[in-house]
């Protein structure tokens, strides 16, 4: 036999500190094989107790390499003239990436075969094959940091009565059944790499910046910091009826904090940029990296149907009571603005999906139209507003007030618009509008 190195045949004189490589390469690539006792040049050299050293292979790979790849190896003694060879043979893994045990899922530790030489993966190499091996759901595939830590969602669980020893990592998704972390467990891990980014402007739009706050670390407490934070900026806006006062938030507190969580739950983390929160005066925007899941549409979603993007992240928020069920938070912020003339907007994207709060306690300024006749501008200063009185109809008519209780009243016969309260207390209100 001609010995000559190439993609699949690696020669070794002696077993040396770079042989767990050769295999791992192998294993992560086509396979291949590995003469151990050939030179380079393919001359024989031969191996001195052939037993004792077949027997240190095999613990090598038993003991030195991650995922198990006893299965996809085998060593063998063969005689080539009067010296003795090692013969191991490596098929192509089912568990890629293969790698050493001291070094983890990271370019030191795993290889490929490059030509004739075993070389580090690259980053994305290494997530390619763990998406090849675990699938492309992001939440189940090992995480590529093995060196997690629990601190924040130790305490969160532990508050939520939630059991989180490994054991139930197991069960909740976190450790898979060869014992690696999953994706799922590096987002609620100290170190999850993904933050929540959040800009507060002057106005509607974005010429006037006034503040900017980032959040990071575990998912969770990214939900409980930027919540805290989008609390501080849900102004409180007071009206009174009568004697009695009226307190309204900005924005409901089940829209903001359902907006938040199908941020955080449904998101796609193959992505490495951040879910962006806007705050302007009249309106907040929850953006989201990745549109809707294949198959799903707007008018599905709106209606209850519900496909989670990541399964083991929505499992995990359910049993945190975080979420009720799944399907239910775009119905809840509907719901929350049942009774607002404004309503939220959904905009789903190929690569992203947008949630629009409108602020109910936004002050819009209406222009009177000379074009137009006063009750369109009556019904247009209710747009902007929850009531108006007739003075107010009167001021911004420029008119006296018979011609503005002609218009008012005509609104009202035509079923436009509703005249509520008495005398002092009198207030005109959108038809469609209801007061709480």
């Amino acid at each position: 036999m001609r010995y000559e190195e190439s993609a699949v045949l690696e020669l070794k004189e002696q077993i040396n500190a770079d042989f767990k490589k050769e295999i791992i390469a192998f294993a992560n690539t086509d396979g291949g094989e590995i003469f151990v006792g050939v030179a380079r040049d393919g001359s024989i050299t031969g191996v001195e107790n052939a037993e004792a050293e077949m027997e240190r292979i095999g613990n090598m790979i038993r003991d030195g390499i991650k995922p198990d790849l006893t299965a996809y190896t085998a060593i063998e003694k063969v005689i080539e003239g009067d010296k003795a060879l090692i013969h191991v043979t490596v098929s192509r893994g089912l568990r890629r990436p293969y790698h050493l045990i001291d070094k983890g899922l990271k370019p030191s530790g795993v290889f490929v075969r490059h030509g004739v030489s075993s070389v580090p993966a690259t980053d994305e190499a290494i997530r390619e094959m763990i998406r090849d091996s675990d699938g492309t759901a992001f939440d189940k595939m090992r995480s590529i940091n093995q060196e997690l830590t629990f601190q924040y969602a130790q305490d969160f669980f532990a508050k939520s009565k939630v059991e989180f020893d490994d054991i139930h990592k197991h069960t909740l998704g976190l450790i898979d059944g060869d014992g690696y972390y999953t994706n799922t467990a590096l987002l609620l891990s100290d170190q999850c790499g993904h933050i929540i980014r959040c800009a507060v402007y002057e106005g509607t739009g974005k010429s006037k910046f006034k503040t900017r706050k980032e959040f990071s670390g575990s998912i969770l407490k990214q939900v409980d910091d930027t919540y805290e934070f989008l609390q501080l900026n849900n102004g409180l806006h007071s009206t009174f009826e009568g004697l009695r006062r009226i307190d309204s938030l900005d924005y409901p507190e089940e829209a903001l904090r359902e907006s938040l969580l199908n941020a955080v739950v449904h998101r796609d983390y193959d992505y490495s940029g951040s879910i962006i929160i806007n705050i302007y005066d009249d309106r907040m925007e929850f953006i989201s990296l990745g549109g809707l899941v294949k198959g799903l549409t707007l008018q599905d979603i709106q209606g209850g149907a519900s496909q989670p993007r990541n399964m083991v992240v929505a499992n995990i928020f359910y049993r945190l009571d975080l979420i009720e069920s799944y399907g239910t938070g775009i119905q809840k912020i509907m719901e929350s603005y049942a009774s607002c003339a404004d309503q939220p907007v959904f905009s789903p994207a190929p690569a992203s999906f947008v949630v629009t709060l409108p602020n109910r306690n936004h002050a819009h300024t209406a222009v009177f139209d000379a074009t137009a006749t006063y009750e369109e501008n009556i019904l247009n200063l209710l747009q902007s507003r929850d009531h108006v009185t007739r003075k107010e109809v009167e001021q911004f008519l420029g008119c006296s007030s018979f011609p503005a209780t002609n218009a008012l009243n005509s609104l009202i016969r035509q079923g436009k618009i509703v005249k509520i309260g008495s005398a002092r207390g009198t207030r005109y209100i959108l038809a469609n509008q209801h007061i709480k």
